[in-house]
């Protein structure tokens, strides 16, 4: 197998088959769709959020075409605690008690410390960071009884350095410690709670915000000369929903090729 190119795209197993599953910032074309197609297509059912509508109503209309499974949607602001409670009650008024929380929302950007302002910093905390605690809380709410799983989408940068991404970086560091708590204190209510960190993984809005040659550079960091596909990304987080971790809590799991 030349690892250099993108394997097949791996085929389901029901791993998810009966379980209910919400996803935040689910459009588009990141990871947050990936998951949410490699969810619908192990067997469960969604409900997507997202902050922009429109685009809430493609991804839905993209799954329902491509996987024969009709998301419920609702529009979410992580950064707002009533629009993170809404998301729950629309989610118990629809199918229950979820079973598993992808927190997906966050929020990137580039600016060396000595020209990044407060705004900047702050608005990358509040939905990366912040937005991750409220959705965890919320969720540790709803599953104390019933259990379940929360998946937070963290990154390599939590642990490495790149020029650019203080804010970022502190924001995902943040995210894992968060994970590592959670993942404790879910332990005593039938919570598990993980991460995933990706170093790179390739898509139109990355390449929209992202100069050629900081990808180019990105890049030449990965030991298979390439980016990981979204899907690969979303792979590892259905291992982390499904019983092949039951035994993982607390943990970040790395989706890189990132040579040392």
């Amino acid at each position: 197998m030349n690892l250099s190119n993108p394997p097949p795209y791996t085929q389901s197993h029901n791993l998810l088959e009966g379980r209910k599953v919400i996803i935040t910032a689910a459009a588009g074309t990141g990871i947050g769709f990936a998951v949410a197609k490699r969810c619908a297509e192990e067997g469960a059912a969604l409900l997507i959020s997202d902050i922009h509508e429109r685009r809430l109503q493609d991804a839905a209309e993209r799954l329902a075409s491509e996987t024969g499974v009709a998301p419920v949607t609702c529009l979410c602001n992580v950064t707002d605690q009533q629009d993170v409670d809404e998301l729950f009650s629309s989610a118990q008024d629809t199918f229950g008690a979820p079973d598993v929380i992808i927190n997906n929302a966050g929020l990137g950007g580039t600016a060396n410390l000595v020209e990044m302002t407060d705004e900047a910093w702050l608005s990358v905390l509040d939905i990366t960071l912040n937005g991750t605690f409220r959705m965890t809380r919320a969720a540790m709410q709803a599953m104390t009884g019933t259990g379940g799983v929360i998946i937070n989408n963290a990154s390599v940068l939590g642990w490495r350095a790149q020029k650019g991404q203080a804010h970022y970086a502190a924001a995902k560091a943040g995210v894992m410690a968060l994970t590592r708590c959670a993942g404790l204190e879910g332990a005593e209510l039938g919570i598990r709670v993980n991460a995933v960190a990706p170093s790179l993984a390739m898509h139109p809005f990355l390449e929209k915000v992202t100069t050629p040659e900081l990808l180019e550079q990105l890049t030449a960091k990965e030991a298979y000369g390439r980016a990981a596909e979204v899907w690969e990304v979303a792979n590892v987080m259905v291992f982390l929903a499904s019983e092949y971790s039951s035994y993982m809590t607390g943990e970040t799991v790395a989706v890189s090729s990132q040579q040392a």
